[in-house]
């Protein structure tokens, strides 16, 4: 049970912190930071439990700090999402238990399909626009299988979650860009925070390692919104993400084909 200390090469581990620091950049800028780290685990070697709770507690980090940062700025009301923050906390409940209970081969082999069908869909997506209405028109019978749905995914892999809420939420409900980024951030704090929890109790967190992540990745988050504030940095995103195609592809050779 790693509850502190894995081994790691010195080598390997600040790869990783720089790794989790360039996550945050990108996340604060383009968003989708989640996809730079699950790869970068996985290609470290670590077993893909052990990939998945560990990557919960690096990605916990920024979604608390990004999360209260919106709730702050009251570009977040809970009482007008109880059904998607509960929706959203059963269904990661259930995606963790089913991560936990996928065999280990499996994870290696869908991880990096996932990882890179999700980077496929973040290069060629873009933003729609809101639907017209009043923000307390929410339709919150929506909620209930938009949270369950995006919770489930989250608790069993995760990558690009925050994504997808942003744009389903400007889809479903007449949110803007900043509002719709204010739900996402939240949901994606309730849905790591339980999946995390269900990592922590099967003992497949490694503490050190996904705190020094988590530390990383703040810093990066800090000085990627000021990077953001100050200047266009539009080119950023089509390269962060054709990184991660060719990590994911990288993997995919690996535990498809067992090549090195």
């Amino acid at each position: 049970m790693p509850l502190l200390e894995i081994a790691i090469e010195p080598t390997t581990l600040g790869i990783l912190l720089f790794v989790a620091f360039l996550a945050g950049f990108i996340d604060a800028i383009a968003g989708g930071g989640g996809l730079l780290t699950l790869p970068a685990l996985l290609t470290a070697g670590l077993p893909p439990h052990l990939v998945l709770g560990t990557n919960k507690l690096c990605a916990t980090f920024g979604s608390a700090t990004a999360s209260y940062a919106f709730y702050r700025r009251r570009l977040f009301e809970p009482k007008l999402w109880r059904r998607a923050l509960i929706g959203t906390f059963l269904g990661a409940l259930l995606g963790a238990g089913l991560a936990h209970a996928v065999p280990a081969d499996w994870l290696n082999q869908l991880l990096p399909l996932v990882v890179f069908g999700c980077g496929l869909y973040l290069l060629f997506s873009r933003m729609p626009s809101p639907p017209s209405g009043s923000d307390m028109a929410l339709g919150r019978g929506r909620q209930w299988p938009q949270s369950l749905g995006l919770g489930f995914y989250d608790g069993v892999a995760g990558p690009g979650t925050g994504a997808f809420w942003t744009i389903s939420s400007m889809l479903l409900y007449p949110l803007d860009l900043l509002k719709a980024s204010g739900v996402a951030r939240t949901m994606n704090f309730i849905s790591n925070g339980t999946a995390l929890g269900v990592f922590i109790i099967s003992g497949h967190v490694a503490w050190v390692l996904g705190i020094g992540m988590g530390l990383a990745l703040m810093a990066g988050a800090f000085l990627g919104a000021r990077t953001a504030i100050k200047g266009d940095s539009r080119f950023i995103r089509p390269i962060f993400i054709l990184v991660v195609l060719a990590m994911s592809l990288r993997l995919a050779w690996q535990h498809w084909f067992g090549m090195a």
